[in-house]
């Protein structure tokens, strides 16, 4: 039986390069960079990825949406919204590959998604329907208060249905008023959740964690049964009913461009876990291909440039 997930969040215009070349266009953002590298993984196994938005109806849009058909991410639950506009970003980085954003997205029509009492309800509903659901702290960031609220009560119901739901924190503080107010909302949220991918970075800025014991220790209190830290270079650490392991990353020798390597890790683990692998095997399944595609520039990369995944 086919299987099928839906991720949800936004996707945004991407120009990248240095400020003084010519910049290349594409489309990206955190969750739909995980579900366009999710449905080249499992393509071969026919899985549906569904992404969960909204855009506008300009022409930006419609391309954006075209880009998503031809990788084989549906969008029949994304939200044509008029006179609103996709978000967009600016990707800076330097001599190492390091990456620094400019973002325009305060009116993005991602934002407003589930805004919409009945047509937000009636795509809502359509969640418990998905063997997995994935979101990210970014989605939740930048939903309005009433969709926010939509979402998590969404959630509840969708795994009531079964429905397995995966998050990864992606904490920008810049979304959000405060590190109070995101701890709340995140606290909210993890209670829904089966399988967390955390990047121990964010989680240390936004909880004040000093050690990989002391983040374990917060998710277990919560109940989540799979914890995945990953950090950057290092090897990553996941947390499991059956114990914990520390599977070492792949060596990069010259790193262009590290934006979407969190991304793409998530994309590989769970293209391997969700279809029947360990832990140990998905971990270096992410590795593998999040140490490709920062030898690339720009979020995704062509698909010619995908690794064989064993």
């Amino acid at each position: 039986m086919n299987q099928s997930m839906a991720l949800i969040g936004e996707c945004m215009i991407e120009l990248h390069g240095r400020p003084e070349s010519e910049l290349k266009q594409g489309f990206a953002g955190d969750t739909f960079n995980t579900a366009v590298y999710f449905a080249r993984l499992t393509r071969e196994r026919a899985w549906q990825v569904e992404y969960v938005s909204a855009v506008g109806s300009d022409a930006f849009s419609e391309a954006m949406l075209a880009r998503w058909t031809r990788e084989g991410v549906g969008h029949a639950l994304t939200a044509r919204l008029a006179n609103r506009l996709p978000g967009l970003y600016v990707i800076e980085t330097d001599d190492e590959g390091e990456r620094h954003f400019h973002y325009w997205r305060s009116e993005a029509a991602a934002r407003h998604m589930f805004d919409d009492e009945a047509e937000g309800e009636r795509r809502l509903e359509q969640l418990a329907g998905f063997d997995t659901l994935y979101l990210s702290g970014i989605t939740l960031a930048i939903l309005t208060a009433s969709g926010r609220e939509r979402l998590l009560e969404a959630l509840a119901r969708a795994r009531l249905h079964g429905t397995r739901v995966v998050f990864d924190n992606n904490y920008r503080p810049q979304l959000w008023g405060d590190p109070a107010t995101a701890r709340q909302h995140y606290r909210a949220l993890l209670e829904h959740v089966d399988l967390a991918l955390v990047t121990f970075e964010d989680d240390r800025a936004l909880y004040g964690f000093d050690s990989v014991d002391a983040l374990l220790a917060h998710y277990a209190e919560i109940g989540i049964e799979e914890v995945v830290i990953k950090r950057g270079a290092q090897s990553c650490i996941v947390m499991t009913a059956q114990g914990r392991e520390e599977i070492a990353g792949e060596t990069v020798e010259q790193v262009v461009d590290t934006t979407a390597a969190g991304d793409a890790f998530s994309a590989g683990y769970l293209a391997c876990r969700l279809q029947g692998g360990s832990s140990t095997e998905a971990a270096r399944q992410g590795h593998r291909l999040a140490a490709t595609v920062i030898r690339h520039r720009g979020a995704i990369i062509d698909a010619g440039e995908m690794p064989v995944m064993t």
